[in-house]
């Protein structure tokens, strides 16, 4: 499942210990392993050998270099949200021919710059995309490569800020109005129609949604293929991860089989969705994100007090809500480890940082063991939506992220400089002139 573990009383990344990391480039600090990265990709790819695939990262999830240069290194495509996200994995090394690109808001600039670099495919949203993806198109006298998002209108039971397959939310075209997009879209001359695309949400960890799913968009997808003679069928990503227990040895055998219960394995889920997609004779792409690097991550933190107030018991740390915020934004849980293993008692804590937020925390009244001032802890499953989500509130630089493979380290990102949080600001001239404040009106 990754490569996260304790020897000899010490948390380690694969062949390093993490303590060893933080006493080279301090805290807050991100940890990455590359081996988890690359074991969840293969192992997905694997699985789904039995058909033409393509697997294409969700960038948005973690949108380091490193990261996306070691996804292209094992042949990984890439499903992108933006401009910035596109230059990011030609920069890496990725291939542009690889790339599908999504989202409700795609601007002319971002179309073009797609269409320039010759992406495999937009994941289209809505017919007035589809009308101004003709019209750059035909300004730059090219064939845009062209999939409409449906709309399953089916609900994946997942957290309502990360659902995307329901009437409710704004992603995609509804189901039953498919068909005559594709019927009007075929007359739009600088068009490619090339699949059929679909997202149900995130963070599903049963299989029963997928199948329920593609079982439900499939017979669309024949129907639409065999009047247009497109090339793919993609079913989305939202494969979901184990945040708990994400460091107990049970934790593993999440991978090794699947569970009669339906829990969500790379071979589970390619047992529930391949059998409504083989008889399509169509290329299958799926877009995951957090499944392969989620738990590929962590955040070490240092403790800075602990403060009893009544029967609170707060351990306030170093990190914030800057450097992971999903805590905070969707209430999630992330699993909270020494460093150095603790035996004994433990203590209904809170985790909690520095910012001026009664939204800073990283747990509530969970029982840790008892730490004290200068103690390490890691904030484990931090892989995915995690410094990639972060910001500068509080003029917080952001931490430095180091890669790790086997007994190497490096630094994949910097620590922030606190100065360059403001570099690209300015002071008026009128500002600096002496005297230019004015005196309060009298009345």
């Amino acid at each position: 499942m990754h490569e996260f573990r304790y020897v000899n009383g010490r948390l380690h990344c694969e062949g390093i210990a993490v303590e060893k990391l933080v006493r080279r480039y301090g805290t807050p600090l991100y940890v990455y392993s590359q081996r988890t990265i690359e074991g969840h990709f293969q192992r997905l790819d694997a699985a789904l050998a039995p058909v033409d695939h393509l697997v294409c990262f969700a960038v948005k999830a973690n949108s380091n270099l490193a990261i996306l240069r070691a996804l292209a290194n094992c042949g990984s495509g890439f499903d992108i949200v933006s401009a910035g996200e596109l230059r990011r994995v030609a920069d890496a090394g990725g291939d542009p021919g690889k790339c599908v690109f999504a989202g409700v808001g795609k601007t002319e600039e971002e179309i073009a710059l797609a269409l320039r670099l010759g992406i495999y495919c937009f994941n289209v949203e809505s017919e007035p995309e589809l009308a101004r993806i003709n019209r750059v198109a035909g300004r730059l006298r090219k064939q845009a490569p062209v999939a409409v998002r449906v709309n399953p209108n089916v609900d994946a039971g997942t957290h309502a800020k990360i659902t995307t397959g329901t009437y409710e939310n704004k992603f995609g075209i509804a189901f039953e109005q498919v068909g005559g997009v594709y019927a009007r879209a075929r007359r739009l001359k600088n068009l490619r129609l090339r699949g059929l695309q679909m997202h149900i949400g995130s963070q599903l960890t049963e299989v029963k949604p997928f199948a329920l799913a593609v079982r439900k968009v499939a017979p669309l997808a024949a129907e639409l293929h065999s009047q247009y003679g497109f090339d793919f069928f993609s079913i989305g990503g939202g494969l979901g991860i184990v945040y708990r227990p994400a460091l107990a040895s049970g934790a593993a055998a999440w991978w090794r089989k699947p569970s009669a219960r339906g829990i969500l394995t790379p071979s589970s889920y390619a047992a529930a969705v391949l059998p409504y997609l083989q008889p399509l004779g169509l290329r299958l792409l799926i877009e995951p994100g957090r499944f392969i690097v989620g738990n590929a991550g962590l955040l070490v933190t240092r403790v800075e007090y602990v403060k009893r107030t009544g029967r609170k018991n707060f351990v306030i740390v170093d990190a914030a809500m800057n450097d992971l915020i999903r805590p905070a934004f969707y209430d999630s849980y992330h699993e909270i480890a020494p460093l150095r293993r603790k035996g004994g008692a433990v203590v209904a804590s809170d985790v909690v940082g520095p910012i001026c937020e009664s939204g800073d925390y990283f747990c509530k009244d969970r029982p840790l063991p008892k730490v004290g001032e200068g103690d390490l802890l890691a904030l484990l499953s931090a892989g995915a939506y995690g410094s990639v989500m972060g910001s500068n509130y509080n003029s917080r630089g952001f931490p430095p992220e180091i890669l790790v493979n086997g007994n190497r380290a490096a630094v994949v990102r910097e620590r922030q400089p606190v100065e360059k949080i403001w570099e690209l600001e300015s002071i008026p001239a009128w500002l600096r002139r002496a005297g230019s404040r004015r005196s309060p009106r009298r009345r």
